[in-house]
């Protein structure tokens, strides 16, 4: 049992220790989150929302209705 136990914490502590050598220093990995921080805050998408998209096409439907029907007025006068 306490081999057993031995070879357990022996295996978490490598875990532990491979994880832990992703970069050779900590100003590497200081770097790599400047780096992470400044590309997220440069490069934003931006994302038209449906309802936005919906809105304006009707807004913009309704500007042409009203000068067609302007149209109309105009030619019957």
């Amino acid at each position: 049992m306490r081999t057993e136990l031995g070879a357990l914490e022996a295996s978490a502590e490598r875990a532990g220790t491979a994880l832990a050598c992703l970069y050779s220093s900590s100003q590497e990995f200081e770097a790599a989150q400047i780096d992470a921080r400044r590309a997220t805050l440069w490069w934003q998408p931006q994302t038209v929302d449906g309802l936005l998209l919906v809105l304006t096409a009707t807004i913009v439907a309704a500007l042409i209705a009203l000068a067609a029907l302007a149209g109309i007025a105009l030619i019957t006068i």
